[in-house]
């Protein structure tokens, strides 16, 4: 029995998602709030999902051939400046450093906001061949933008993130490398994370700002929200004509690099709770889970349990399962809500009744359904169980965003379906920018993608009646 007390103590998602969201983060323990404003402090917890995360990521992005480096945090004002359409999207969000120990600094420095510029500095001095291409860096770090507002995973002035930086000797090969990454984080997102994604392509008004064009992954959260969930950059030449960035192709021609940019951040750890948990707390995919089955004891102060439950738990780290004994002093309804409230996904409960019938009970996190299973074969039915749990987690997820999904074929029903249906609306845009921003402040919806499985559902745009261009998909977003 699930101890209430505790897991009253998270406010229902129907009464107030927002509010659901923050006890979640801080039952789970998976941060704090730091006395520096607009910064947060990773537990362990939520650093270990991180973890995960970051190894399973970089572990993909090897087998295409990408490299780690690292790259200094701080970027002169002059190298930032040389890119004009990029220093202006990040001048409003910049930190600045304008002295060193006690003296002022002759040149100011930005810190780290994104790295373009200093990977093309460093492109520009180490390309000199078509020998020398492509280059295919990476770097795991972390990035501060100066947010007014904050909230825990989902924007803060400092967060973590990893951003690649690649160069290519043609314009094909950068555009094929873009989509080759976005596809990459669609599939991990799916296949570690258990959430379905949206693939498209930005509008002008909401790319990157240097980029010729940026493709992105939407996910819908359980309130109906979109979350941009990672994001694949084409630079096309624009900053390899502003760094100077060129090399002598096989004919001896000098030629300026293409360049691709992409990137994930924590915020995926924001799309986990949002997706998957519920009034409990967290509810997290066993692929990407830290600790992936609870074992509780039951009258552990009686003979022979906590031996059976130190065989049991050794039988499940022998197999492969991520595991933990949860062998304190405290009550088992405490242990059940705790396990709850982590989001572990099985929990193995043994008790002297269990102990005389040679079982154990398996409890899955999310449907909560209990399995008696022999001891002896507990282990074997633990890994059925995972897989399954992942595989359930994500068609559960699946089915949610295509059931919010809606068309609307006139401005009524558009800006209606947005006010009074959580979720995403299709709908023909003309590709003029005024109609995105009219609708903006009509809906506070904006263009999360044009997806890539295009279809023309009306002739004409749902804000301004003029022939249509693109089918684009709208919603609220994090």
């Amino acid at each position: 029995m699930v101890d209430k007390k505790l897991v009253e103590e998270i406010t229902s998602r129907e009464v107030d998602f927002a509010q659901w969201y923050t006890d979640v983060v801080k039952k789970a323990q998976l941060m704090d709030y730091s006395s520096i404003k607009g910064c947060m402090i990773f537990k362990p917890r939520g650093y270990a999902i991180w973890e995960n995360i970051q190894k399973s990521l970089d572990a993909r992005f090897k087998e295409t051939g990408v490299e780690n480096v690292y790259l200094p945090m701080f970027i002169p004002e002059s190298l930032l400046q040389k890119e004009k359409d990029h220093v202006e999207g990040f001048a409003p969000e910049a930190a600045w450093v304008t002295y060193g120990g006690n003296d002022e600094l002759v040149e100011r420095l930005a810190v780290r906001p994104t790295s373009e510029t200093l990977f093309c500095d460093l492109y520009s001095n180490i390309i000199h061949s078509y020998r020398d291409l492509p280059k295919l860096y990476n770097q795991w770090c972390s990035v501060v933008r100066w947010e007014k507002t904050t909230r825990p995973f989902l924007r803060s002035s400092e967060f973590l993130w990893q951003e690649g930086h690649t160069a290519h000797a043609t314009a094909e090969d950068a555009e094929e490398r873009t989509i080759m990454m976005l596809n990459l984080y669609a599939d991990f997102c799916e296949q570690e994370l258990a959430i379905p994604m949206i693939k498209g392509k930005k509008t002008d008004k909401e790319k990157f700002a240097g980029a010729e064009s940026t493709y992105t992954i939407e996910a819908m959260m359980h309130d109906g929200k979109a979350l941009q969930s990672g994001t694949s950059h084409n630079f096309g030449d624009g900053f390899a004509r502003a760094f100077d960035i060129t090399y002598s192709d096989k004919n001896n021609e000098l030629c300026y690099v293409y360049q691709t940019s992409w990137g994930m951040s924590t915020r995926l750890i924001g799309a986990l709770i949002m997706v998957h948990g519920d009034d409990s707390g967290l509810v997290l995919p066993p692929r990407i889970a830290p600790v992936q089955l609870m074992v509780v004891p039951i009258g552990q102060r009686k003979e022979g349990v906590m031996e059976g439950c130190q065989k049991l738990y050794d039988s499940f780290c022998d197999a492969g399962v991520k595991s933990v004994l949860e062998d304190s002093d405290k009550s088992p309804g405490w242990k059940f809500a705790e396990s709850e409230i982590r989001g572990i996904p099985l929990r193995a409960e043994l008790g002297p009744k269990d102990l005389a019938a040679g079982q154990c009970v398996l409890v899955r996190r999310d449907t909560r359904e209990k399995i008696p299973v022999s001891i002896d074969g507990a282990a074997d039915k633990a890994k059925e169980l995972l897989v399954q749990i992942q595989h359930d987690m994500l068609e559960r997820a699946r089915e949610f965003l295509n059931t919010h999904i809606y068309d609307a074929y006139d401005y009524e029903e558009f800006k209606a379906t947005i006010e009074n249906k959580p979720g995403f609306v299709r709908a023909m845009w003309c590709g003029n920018e005024e109609c995105e921003n009219t609708i903006k402040e009509d809906t506070t919806a904006t263009s999360r993608c044009m997806p890539f499985e295009q279809e023309r559902i009306a002739e004409s745009c749902i804000c301004c009646g003029k022939p249509a261009k693109k089918l684009v998909l709208w919603g609220k977003a994090y």
